[in-house]
Parts: structure tokens; sequence; C-alpha cells
């Protein structure tokens, strides 16, 4: 199966999550955010479709990172230059975005999926446990003008989550979001300095 948007044609595999609202609306906000040649990481790059974006409408260098083993071949057929790894464990170096979709759906013990795709969707019981687990790690990756991009959901708490994150030092700013019946998804935009207040030169 695949799709297209922005003129890129993306293939689905499998036990790969399937790009959904959320994924779109990343997208769009990095979209937004690029203005030339930046380096990016993509945590959680699932099938690849957000890097092979940006890959398709920029001059920026993207790297894809997904611990499910069938995401890292999926996002590799895609074009997108991909390492298979744990949030951020296996990097090396600094970036100027760091993009993430994070499992940011409240999961108990019953709710969990069956296999790798339960990785893109477990949040914890919270739904906070791996975004709060990306947060206190990113800084060690993220230039100093750098700039953090993550959706969160009305579901896992966004008053929390930016809590969480002015708490580690971050200047923070709502960027994108769609309202759905039940649920509010937002794209947050986090800094080291008030780069989200100020356009970028």
């Amino acid at each position: 199966m695949n799709i297209t948007y922005k003129g890129t044609a993306i293939g689905l595999s499998p036990d790969v999550y399937e790009p959904s609202e959320d994924s779109f609306l990343l997208a769009e906000a990095a979209l937004s955010e690029i203005k030339n040649s930046e380096t990016i990481l993509e945590i959680g790059c699932g099938s690849g479709i957000i890097a092979a974006i940006i890959n398709s409408n920029t001059k920026a260098r993207v790297i894809g990172i997904d611990i499910n083993p069938h995401a890292a071949r999926c996002a590799k057929k895609n074009g997108v230059e991909v390492i298979r790894g744990d949030l951020l464990n296996c990097i090396k170096g600094k970036f100027d975005i760091i993009l993430f979709n994070p499992p940011y759906l409240p999961t108990s013990e019953e709710e969990k999926n069956e296999g790798w795709i339960n990785a893109a969707l477990d949040g914890g019981h919270d739904g906070r446990r791996i975004i709060f687990r990306f947060l206190e790690q990113a800084g060690n990756n993220l230039s100093d003008n750098g700039l953090i991009l993550m959706v969160v959901s009305s579901l896992t708490g966004i008053g929390v989550v930016k809590s969480k994150m002015e708490s580690l030092g971050y200047y923070v700013e709502d960027k994108k979001q769609e309202r759905f019946m039940f649920e509010q998804l937002k794209v947050i935009a986090a800094a080291k300095n008030d780069y989200p207040m100020n356009p970028r030169c």
C-alpha cells in the first residue's frame, strides 16, 4: 500500500504505524520551521513519511531513528537515512531540529497491542512515559539554537507536558493544532532560548 502527501509517495508496511492526522500535523509544523539546510533528527520515524516529505521539499538533512525493525526497513525503502535504536541512546552529535511524534496514548496492561506496533502507541498509564524519557535526553543532542517539535494529545495532558519542558529549561510555544471529537492534537515547540518566539534568520 502507498500514500502520497506533499508530492511524496510513501510505501507502507505491516507492523509499522500507518501515517495519520498526527503525522501530517507534525510534517506541516516541520516544513513551516525549516528555512535552510538544517540538520534534523526524527525520533520514531515509522514509515519515514515525515523525513521523506522534508527530503522532497527542503534542503535539510534528516536522519530517522526507530526502535521497530520493520519501521527502520520501511523508512529505508522510502529513501530515509535511518538508524534502529531506542530514542536517543545511540545518537551522537547535535541537531538543529528534533522531531518526535511519540506514543502518547494512555495505555493499561490490558490495552497493549501485540507485536512491534505497540511501541508506536503505548505511552504508559498516563501517556507520558516515553515523552518524559525523551525530554530528559533531548537536550544533549539539541544545538544551542535548536528546536524540538513534538506532538502531544489532550489525552496525555498537554499542560503537564509543557510544565515538564519548562522545568527542564525550555521555552515553550504551541505551533500547530487540530481538534477532533474526543481529542485535541498539538505540535509543541521547545527551545533552549526564546527561538520559537522570534522569526529565524
